[in-house]
């Protein structure tokens, strides 16, 4: 098992080393990516935990965070890619033949978590589960496939395919 800080090291030499170890656009774009999912599904969690330690799954008010979360992370991956592109410019922006490959590889791999989200959705509702329950493991779903399909992109364009 790899140290955090020899991890963060490594990944702070690849995200910000001009030459050999230099990361892609599309590269920079997918851990940027990675990085407001999963942290806005954290910023979710924690306030729906916190408001279901006090009342119901049924009386929780979910609606607004979900939407406004689900929001807030493809607005912060906007921004963040930006940042991250002011910041350390890439060389190109154009995805070339191995970028669309991973790209592929990464969301057909990773598609199986929105499907499996879908289809435990529709078995709730069958079973008549609460809405709460239905649209949390929807939102998880989608969760899993951008993280998932993330972290299988950055695999292949460290490892290859």
């Amino acid at each position: 098992m790899v140290s955090r800080t020899f991890y963060i090291g490594c990944v702070k030499i690849l995200l910000h080393d001009r030459n050999e170890g230099a990361v892609s656009y599309e590269e920079k774009g997918t851990w940027v990516y990675l990085v407001t999912s999963a942290g806005a599904y954290f910023v979710y969690l924690a306030i729906i935990l916190g408001r279901l330690a006090s009342a119901p799954a049924a009386q929780v008010p979910y609606v607004a965070v979900l939407v406004w979360t689900a929001g807030a992370s493809i607005v912060a991956s906007i921004v963040g890619q930006v940042l991250v592109e002011t910041a350390r410019p890439s060389d190109s922006r154009r995805a070339d033949v191995r970028d669309r490959e991973i790209y592929r590889f990464g969301e057909y791999a990773s598609r199986w978590f929105l499907v499996a989200g879908a289809a435990a959705a529709l078995v709730m509702a069958l079973a008549k589960a609460d809405y709460f329950w239905i649209a949390n493991v929807i939102y998880l779903g989608f969760v899993l496939w951008a993280v998932g399909g993330s972290v299988l992109k950055l695999v292949a364009y460290r490892r290859g395919l």
